[in-house]
């Protein structure tokens, strides 16, 4: 079952074109990561869905409704927390989610809703005004969650959140996909897309250049799995040596260490064989990825991944 569909949009602002052309769909039940540098037109794609701005042309559907043609019905199933939001800084926590719930024109179990948030009762009983900004942030979430949506859109959700109300939002995220909500998950913090989306969508210059799960997304940048060597000597003999292995695929000096892509992490041993029959000594040997920046980047400005910068997991 789908729960947003984006076929052929283009919105255009005059001669400026926004979004072009683009197409995808969000499964139901289903973490969705958009992604996207600043002016791509990620914020003009989240509007559409919202019927806030309309399509120069194409068709948009959320929750099997037109967006465009029932609104409303769209807004009774989705719950959003939009960037920038803003509270009243007189009314009290429990005030925002009584309101949230008369503008759904459901039932609101505040306690359930501030113990999912990570908000204690007493904060709740405070006016927003005096809440910290992660404060502030985990109420406007909690107030998306009011009647239970069919669709949560997030829209840059970590924004002023620390390190626990991160790791809380990961699993509100996860917890919500497990209750067979859809979460559509736009940020431009790779690593949190990383965490808690099963696929992303990467938008730059108003053109949707890929969309794949993480892991289908760093096979298309290259195979993903990197050996770094650490000798005590480069020779001629050992890189050749190497380069000859079937499922290696390039081999970079730095130095003494050589950066060895391969087709996967189970060449470790022949390539420390080779080590050997060399007679150099082992200083140091890691397995690693591409980190999440170095594929975004590829993916959006055609840069290639900087092997001298990839994650090191494994020694």
């Amino acid at each position: 079952m789908t729960a947003i569909e984006v076929a052929d949009v283009t919105k255009s602002y005059g001669n400026h074109v926004a979004v072009d052309d683009v197409s995808f769909t969000v499964e139901r039940g289903e973490a969705f990561g958009f992604l996207g540098p600043n002016g791509a037109g990620k914020s003009t794609t989240i509007n559409m869905l919202l019927d806030y701005v309309r399509p120069t042309t194409g068709s948009i559907t959320v929750c099997g409704f037109d967006a465009q043609k029932r609104t409303r019905a769209v807004h009774e199933r989705i719950g959003v927390l939009p960037e920038g939001y803003a509270l009243y800084d007189q009314l009290t926590g429990y005030e925002h989610l009584r309101f949230a719930g008369q503008a759904n024109d459901t039932a609101v179990d505040k306690a359930a809703i501030l113990e999912r948030v990570g908000l204690s009762a007493d904060d709740a009983g405070r006016p927003a005004g005096t809440y910290s900004t992660g404060m502030q942030q985990r109420l406007a979430l909690g107030m998306a969650l009011v009647g239970d949506p069919e669709v949560l859109l997030l829209d840059e959700p970590t924004s002023g959140l620390d390190p626990h109300g991160i790791s809380l939002l990961k699993r509100l995220v996860r917890e919500e996909v497990d209750r067979g909500t859809t979460v559509f998950f736009s940020s431009h913090v790779l690593d949190h897309v990383e965490a808690v989306c099963d696929r992303v969508g990467i938008l730059t210059e108003g053109s949707l250049v890929a969309v794949d799960t993480v892991a289908g997304l760093r096979d298309g940048v290259s195979d993903g799995t990197t050996v770094e060597l650490t000798v005590s000597g480069v020779t001629d003999t050992l890189v050749e040596s190497i380069a000859a292995i079937e499922g290696v695929d390039s081999v970079r000096i730095e130095e003494d260490s050589l950066f060895i892509s391969v087709a996967h992490a189970g060449l470790k041993p022949k390539i420390l064989d080779q080590a050997r029959v060399a007679e150099t000594t082992v200083l140091d040997v890691a397995v690693g990825e591409v980190p999440l920046a170095d594929w975004f980047e590829k993916y959006t400005a055609n840069g290639e991944p900087s092997e001298s910068q990839y994650k090191r997991v494994e020694a």
